[in-house]
């Protein structure tokens, strides 16, 4: 993993603050490398005692990309040290450590065991995107290891990239004292904007359009293209139509 990425500068902190509080929330933008690092990085820290890391993505396909991500990073296949599960498919052997999972599949688990013995840590990973499974999930786990997690607490992680972190730090702390907040600054880069040359004619298909204006950048441009659609459906047919 790359060392450079912004969020390594504020590993220490994160490191600490699981040390010596069973929650805390992380604010860091896109890019900052959480998803990507952060799961890793705190599966050795001695509070684990060898139990799952839970990660918990707000979409399947996000879970997916997630996992394979993460099993890249420790050059080891899907199953092994990192695993997936989601609706209706999963992939995780007897090794696994840090399990990658929907929002759903959360819920499941907590309803056929309040505790979630055997596992130490739950990370709410883009947490901002909001929905009632995620906050169902949280509010069950708050709940759940206040009545049965006192000998080996379950340790809570919120992270996101433009919630109010004042606001969780206050639902997921003590009733005396906020869960710790740490922030990571991240890194912004130029960005410069390429408009299409012409109008499209009316009924122009939106995904023919990008696609001509995507091969127009690409020969006047080097630098990487961010390209936003409404959908998958648009996003193939924008593939399909870039030669």
């Amino acid at each position: 993993m790359p060392s450079s990425l912004p969020i390594y500068d504020c590993l220490p902190a994160l490191k600490d603050a699981l040390f010596s509080h069973n929650e805390a929330v992380l604010e860091a933008p896109p890019g900052a490398g959480k998803t990507s690092v952060i799961p890793i990085e705190l599966l050795q820290e001695p509070w684990l005692a060898g139990q799952k890391i839970l990660l918990l993505e707000p979409r399947r396909v996000a879970a997916k990309l997630a996992a394979q991500r993460l099993a890249e990073n420790l050059h080891e296949p899907l199953g092994e040290t990192i695993g997936y599960r989601i609706r209706l498919e999963s992939k995780i052997g007897v090794n696994t450590r840090i399990e990658v999972i929907t929002e759903g599949v959360l819920t499941r688990l907590l309803q056929s065991d309040p505790s979630l013995d055997g596992v130490g840590l739950i990370i709410f990973d883009e947490f901002h995107e909001r929905s009632l499974d995620a906050d169902l999930g949280l509010a069950l786990s708050i709940y759940g290891r206040e009545l049965f997690r006192e000998t080996l607490p379950l340790k809570l992680l919120v992270m996101s990239a433009t919630l109010d972190g004042n606001a969780i730090a206050k639902i997921i702390g003590s009733e005396n004292e906020p869960a710790p907040i740490i922030s990571s600054e991240g890194r912004q880069f130029p960005i410069r904007y390429h408009y299409a040359e012409k109008k499209p004619d009316i009924g122009f298909a939106i995904e023919k359009a990008v696609a001509e204006t995507v091969e127009v950048a690409l020969q006047n441009h080097t630098e990487s293209i961010l390209v936003f659609l409404p959908g998958q459906r648009e996003i193939r047919r924008v593939m399909d139509n870039i030669s």
